[in-house]
């Protein structure tokens, strides 16, 4: 099927016990045994089945199912945040001692976690002094044990090379972890490109309404832990934890998430709720339907934004003179996403004016929602980074991010222009 088919069918026909074409709510926590004997064969993972929904649930296994099949996956483990999604990814590969090289422009919260949360648990993040492939290999060493990037970066818009990044990680024994939250499946599979792992903020455009948090985990079922088995020892020899079981073995193409759900969902339990996964898969259904519109609004906004005088700059891929516009043309199909950032002439007050007098977009710091939505990174999703460290990430004192909705176009620009006009 194509995605479009399968944002709308994937992982689920009907419900078995009724027919419903519905994904069910099943609401609840924990599922019954058929006796002793069945309940232990669950729990040593010798028979398919639920035991506890904080270590799996039918509509969440909907979710995962549909999400991987959407990236070209074999396997997907959802969680009750994106946040939460990379921070078992990156446990699930580093341990102490360890290292992760990464590229520097990166989501605010992503670089709190890999700049002072990961090191106080010993494991050092390396950031790169840019997302050039080169940068990256250069900070390599035999304890590395993952490259990352995000697809499309939030807020700078930088554009990865993909098929770069896997080659330099794979020549180097460490798989390459890819957040495609801006960019989602529709528009671009990492695994395609030789992702290895691919992780979503479920919450943005696949979730597509503000109304849901949620994060999940996709394996490409690809890296060959075997042969890299002392670097990934978790993965090839037995676990204590759990009677001796060898991930390998046992879960076979699937082993990073059989890990990832053995290991750190079923002991950490940041879960998400049955809910969420059933209204996230009502947002996943329209997703290809809504890129369509905030596509084609970006670029009429960023078009409308370039031509003002009231406008410094505009930072957007899809432009020709853009340097990221070629990994567009290749990673994309051509279209550049909905988030975007400018500068408003007049420096850092002119651009407080500009945000304050918003009408139609809501000041707020999400994104990826069907509204349009602004966001003055510097004081709210990157206040916690240096004024350097901010710059290297994309972000100046002035810059506004616009994620721009599906609104009619008439009215976003109408609002932009009389922020505009208030600002100067």
């Amino acid at each position: 099927m194509k995605r479009e088919t399968i944002a709308l069918h994937g992982g689920f026909d009907c419900d078995p016990a009724t027919k419903a074409v519905a994904v069910p709510i099943y609401q609840t926590a924990a599922y019954a045994f058929d006796s002793a004997a069945h309940g232990a064969a669950l729990f040593d993972l010798e028979v398919e089945g639920y035991r506890y929904s904080r270590i799996g649930n039918p509509t969440t296994k909907v979710l995962e199912d549909r999400v991987a099949a959407l990236e070209g996956a074999v396997a997907a483990l959802a969680v009750s945040s994106g946040q939460t999604a990379l921070y078992y990814a990156a446990l699930n590969l580093a341990e102490g001692g360890r290292n992760i090289v990464s590229v520097p422009q990166l989501y605010g919260t992503t670089y709190t976690l890999f700049a002072h949360i990961l090191p106080r648990l010993g494991v050092q993040v390396r950031f790169a002094k840019s997302d050039a492939p080169a940068e990256i290999e250069r900070l390599i060493d035999q304890d590395t044990r993952a490259v990352f990037c995000e697809t499309v970066g939030n807020p700078a818009g930088n554009v990865c090379d993909l098929d770069a990044l896997a080659a330099v990680a794979h020549r180097n024994g460490v798989p390459l972890v890819v957040d495609n939250t801006v960019a989602t499946p529709i528009l671009v599979r990492p695994i395609e490109h030789g992702a290895d792992v691919v992780v979503h903020s479920l919450t943005k455009f696949l979730g597509g309404h503000g109304t849901t948090l949620g994060g999940i985990v996709v394996d490409a079922g690809r890296f060959p832990w075997r042969e890299h088995r002392s670097r990934f020892p978790m993965f090839t020899e037995p676990d204590a934890s759990y009677h001796g079981l060898v991930y390998c073995e046992h879960y076979g193409a699937a082993a990073f998430i059989g890990r990832c759900r053995s290991v750190y969902q079923r002991t950490m339990g940041a879960v998400l709720s049955p809910m969420n996964a059933f209204l996230l898969l009502q947002g996943i259904e329209t997703v290809a339907v809504r890129l369509d519109r905030h596509l084609e609004n970006a670029r009429r906004v960023a078009e409308f934004l370039r031509a003002d005088p009231r406008v410094e700059s505009v930072n957007y891929a899809g432009f020709p003179d853009n340097p990221y516009y070629p990994l567009v043309q290749k990673y994309l199909g051509g279209r550049a996403c909905s988030l975007m950032t400018f500068e408003v002439r007049g420096g850092s007050q002119a651009g407080a004016r500009f945000y304050d007098a918003l009408r139609l977009f809501k000041r707020l710091v999400n994104l990826g929602d069907a509204k349009s939505l602004a966001c003055h990174p510097a004081s709210t999703t990157h206040r916690q980074m240096t004024p350097e460290e901010q710059r290297t990430a994309g972000v100046g004192p002035g810059t506004i991010r616009i994620s721009v909705g599906i609104e009619h176009i008439d009215d976003i620009l109408a609002d932009l222009d009389q922020a505009l006009a208030a600002a100067a």
